[in-house]
This record gives structure tokens, C-alpha cells and sequence, in this order.
């Protein structure tokens, strides 16, 4: 079993001792593989300082980031990423998007060909195939990086806030949207975001941050039953779990505020 671990972790920003950030302090945090993982907290508490530590986009200046036994120090084809701001190609299409990763692999033209293509009707964009971000919608333009992230088959699929531009009805279509390809793919998921509501019908974990400098200070199991839709939000499980996240994030949120 391959785990993603943060082991007493901590990332300082700045030169000297007084103008120096501290972003996260001594957190561990422990992703099984398979597992779909949330992390919400307070803005500025060091979540996405968390998932740039696992993509290899930083560094920690304490403790140790491993995926297995390998330490994580640059980007790797095992790790894929989607970040908020789709980052596509503007003069690429839809299936040039796709295909982009797999051909910095140096996977055959015919290969990367079926594999973009299988994965652009999997996000249900085969009939804009050849259109251009310019002319797709911010959901469509997400759908094209979720599908962009998953055809080179990383073991880990790290997103950052991926839906946090979107409407709520497009947001709601996405979430579903995921989770159906997760439930096919069963790819590690690292996610991050605000929404409390998208937290828990995502995750089959959710992680609760404090104010800044960061830590885990909650650990939330989601036990409500999978496959999942948008009737789950309503449901007495449901309620339960958004309370008591609401309750750990409440001080932390005028902690944040504070700082800020």
C-alpha cells in the first residue's frame, strides 16, 4: 500500500526571524491509498501549502514528506494536480489539452490519441473535442484539467479549490461528476477547499486546520454510504458531521481574522 505521509511538518516563509511566516508547524498527516481526503480550514491557515508540499512544489523546512518510503522533493508523473485556474492551453483543443502530459511522457501519438479521447468522454466533452478554452465554459475548461490530471493515470490526484470559481448549480454537476470517476478510478485524492458541504460529500475523510501557523486539529471520518448524490446534504448524518466541523473551524475562523 502506497500512503501519502507529512511527518511533523513545518514551512516558514521569509529570510529573517521578524519578517518570517510560519505556514505550517509540526503537522502529520497520514493519506491511505484509495482514500479520498479533505482538508478545509480558515483562509491563510496553510492548506495549499499542504498539497504544493505533496506535488513537489516546495519544500518543508522541518519534518519530511514522503509517498510510500520516497521522500517527495520536485513534481512526479505518480502525483497529478488540478489546480483552481483550469491552467489549460489556450492555442491547444480540448483533445491537445488532454494529451499534453502524455506526450511529455513520450507515449506513442496513437496511445495518447485513445487515452485523451477516452478520458474527454469520460468529463462528457467528446462533442467539443476540437474547441478551444476560449469557448468553453468555466465548467467545461475544469472538466478538460480534471481530464488532463487522470490520462497520464497518476497514482495521486491533488486539487486545489478546483471548483471554487464556479456557480453553485455547476458546482454541484462537477462534485458529482468526480465522484463518479473516482468510484471508477479509485485514485488517491487530496482536496482542499472552503466549502464545507463539498467537503463532506466528497470525502471519505475530512481534515480540519487551524488558524495559521497550520495543523490538524480535527479528524472527521465521513461515514455516510457511497455511491453518493445531492439528496446526502440533507441528511441527518450529514447535518451532524457539517456541525461539528462548523464547531472546530469557528474559533479558528476569528483566530484567522485576527491575524490577517
Amino acid at each position: 500500500m502506497t500512503e501519502v505521509r507529512l511527518e511533523n511538518v513545518s514551512v516558514r516563509f521569509g529570510e529573517s526571524k521578524a519578517t518570517q511566516i510560519t505556514a505550517l508547524e509540526n503537522l502529520d498527516l497520514v493519506i491511505p491509498e484509495q482514500q479520498f481526503a479533505v482538508i478545509v480550514g480558515p483562509s491563510g491557515c496553510g492548506k495549499s501549502s499542504c498539497l504544493d508540499l505533496v506535488a513537489g512544489l516546495n519544500r518543508a523546512t522541518e519534518g519530511k514528506t514522503l509517498f510510500g518510503d520516497t521522500l517527495i522533493e520536485k513534481p512526479g508523473p505518480e502525483r497529478g494536480m488540478v489546480p483552481q485556474n483550469y491552467s489549460l492551453f489556450p492555442w491547444l483543443t480540448v483533445q491537445k489539452n488532454v494529451e499534453f502530459g502524455l506526450a511529455l511522457n513520450n507515449t506513442s501519438k496513437a496511445e495518447r490519441e485513445e487515452r485523451a479521447a477516452n478520458y474527454v468522454e469520460a468529463v462528457g466533452l467528446t462533442k467539443f473535442r476540437d474547441s478551444y478554452p476560449s469557448q468553453l465554459s468555466g465548467g467545461m475548461k475544469q472538466r478538460v484539467a480534471i481530464a488532463r490530471a487522470l490520462a497520464v493515470d497518476p497514482e495521486v490526484l491533488l486539487m486545489d479549490e478546483p471548483f471554487g470559481a464556479l456557480d453553485s448549480q455547476t458546482r454541484s454537476v462537477m462534485q458529482e461528476l468526480l465522484l463518479k470517476i473516482w468510484q471508477k478510478e479509485r485514485k488517491t485524492v487530496l482536496f482542499i477547499t472552503h466549502d464545507i458541504d463539498e467537503a463532506l460529500f466528497l470525502g471519505d475523510v475530512v481534515y480540519v486546520m487551524s488558524a495559521r501557523p497550520g495543523r490538524i486539529i480535527d479528524t472527521i471520518p465521513v461515514n455516510i454510504k457511497r455511491p453518493r448524490d445531492y439528496t446526502v446534504t440533507t441528511s441527518a448524518g450529514f447535518v451532524k458531521l457539517k456541525r461539528r466541523i462548523m464547531s472546530s473551524l469557528h474559533d479558528e475562523v476569528d483566530k484567522a481574522l485576527a491575524i490577517s
